[in-house]
């Protein structure tokens, strides 16, 4: 079994079943330092930026159903990469495509919204995700969650 990152249209729970119908959801990872990049056909891939991270599930996929996420993702490049998970960061395979191509349609981005809502990502990470640009956020409202420590004094 590989642990896999799922950010794009994999998102929905009924599209990666019926892609791997032995995979295990293991939680909500994150990919800090990096932002999701919307393509033309709803197709995604990922940039280096440190401002922002990227969403996703972490799901727990049998080796042999591993080649048929490859088949899906075409030329797109398999990395290894540590995604930060409840219990710690672990590493997960993602598949990353090349090129930024033309600019989303809105339909696109409603595609990969529909998909994120169903795996039930945060509310602004769709809202992201639909818009293009960070959620509104009340003032004074902290950009990172600070980590939290359980030392006892």
């Amino acid at each position: 079994m590989a642990l896999y990152f799922a950010f794009g249209l994999t998102l929905d729970p009924a599209r990666m079943t019926a892609l791997c119908p032995n995979a295990k959801r293991i939680g909500i990872g994150r990919l800090p330092r990096h932002r999701l990049v919307v393509m033309p056909g709803g197709q995604t891939s990922i940039a280096r930026d440190p401002r922002h991270e990227v969403i996703g599930i972490v799901f727990d996929v049998p080796f042999g159903e591993m080649t048929l996420l490859d088949r899906q993702a075409g030329k797109a490049q398999k990395l290894n990469q540590p995604i930060i998970l409840p219990g710690g960061a672990k590493r997960a395979l993602l598949h990353v495509a090349q090129g930024a191509g033309s600019a989303p349609s809105p339909a696109d981005r409603q595609l990969l919204a529909k998909a994120a809502r169903a795996g039930g990502m945060p509310d602004a990470y769709v809202y992201e995700i639909e818009h293009g640009e960070p959620a509104p956020r009340k003032p004074g409202t902290p950009l990172f969650k600070a980590p939290v420590t359980s030392l006892n004094r």
